[in-house]
């Protein structure tokens, strides 16, 4: 793996997520949320035969973001609030670490067609552009290209392996699992925290049909729509932010498989009782017409990327 290419990776993470922080984006969410805008950014670029261009480009932006906030924060400009170190904290770092160590040095296992996606990764980073009609490889009409791309932004940095492949889809999958603990009301409750935390450990050992050394979609879903509930539900109080978020991980969930379609209409209609139960509208009729327009511009707006 190639270090400094993994530092400046690593340099563009936070860039993003200290910087959607800065607008208001829960800590624990920021990971997986950045993650998605990266992959989004990605997406339109490889729509406007821009990929070659995008894979470095968007991590570059991400550097710059990272260098702004450093800039600000010793000029004292803008500061974000320390919210605390809590262990569960410190599990999800030493979870992350260990079994992106082991996923790094890790063969990867193929299923079927699709779970060969080695083939689909080195293609988008070797060709530079998503497969057209003519390509024998695969079609993208039931899978399109969202986790490949964020797989490939990965391996342009630090390196094309399969063990490389592995970690950069687990990064997706760590970051939407330490979004969930962003619904913890009290984090000074340990017992809610540890439910989580044995939660996540039972999925990791139960989870015998799919796991994390190969690169399915199907547990990447789950997870990414269980971070995408969990901010609808963080951001209750904040319908703007609530909205932004539904778009965007809608968008994400149609564009890691069809099948993700399922997962975005609950993402929808949870956020249809948020937004009502909310609403200080104090007719009945007028807070379902606000929330349900909405919902609607919210849901329409994430299938277009799709569309």
């Amino acid at each position: 793996m190639a270090l400094i290419g993994l530092i400046i990776f690593i340099i563009a993470q936070l860039g993003y997520a200290g910087s959607i922080r800065m607008v208001g984006v829960n800590k624990y969410m920021a990971w997986i949320t950045s993650m998605i805008i990266q992959t989004l950014l990605l997406y339109i670029m490889a729509m406007l035969n821009w990929l070659r261009f995008g894979l470095r480009a968007v991590v570059i932006l991400g550097c710059i973001l990272f260098l702004v906030r450093m800039v600000m924060a010793i000029f004292k400009i803008q500061k974000i609030p320390f919210e605390g170190f809590h262990y569960f904290d410190l599990w999800m770092i030493v979870i992350g670490l260990s079994l992106g160590t082991t996923l790094y040095s890790s063969p990867l296992l193929h299923y079927d067609n699709y779970s060969h996606w080695a083939l689909i990764v080195k293609y988008l980073l070797l060709q530079g552009h998503l497969p057209i009609a003519s390509d024998a490889i695969i079609s993208f009409t039931s899978y399109p290209p969202a986790t490949a791309l964020f797989i490939t932004q990965f391996v342009t940095w630090v390196g094309f392996s399969s063990g490389a492949m592995l970690v950069g889809q687990f990064l997706l999958i760590w970051a939407g699992l330490y979004a969930v603990f962003a619904v913890l009301r009290d984090y000074t409750r340990s017992t809610n925290a540890f439910i989580l935390c044995l939660t996540i450990s039972l999925i990791n050992v139960f989870n015998i049909a799919i796991r994390m050394n190969n690169l399915l979609v199907n547990f990447i879903l789950p997870v990414v729509a269980a971070a995408g509930i969990a901010g609808v539900y963080v951001y209750r109080h904040q319908p703007r932010l609530q909205c932004v978020t539904a778009f965007l991980f809608g968008s994400e969930l149609f564009l890691i498989k069809n099948s993700g379609t399922m997962y975005v209409v609950m993402i929808g209609f949870y956020l249809l009782y948020l937004l009502m139960k909310n609403s200080k509208e104090i007719k009945w009729f007028k807070r379902f017409g606000k929330s349900l327009g909405l919902t609607a511009l919210t849901m329409v707006g994430s299938y277009l990327s799709f569309f």
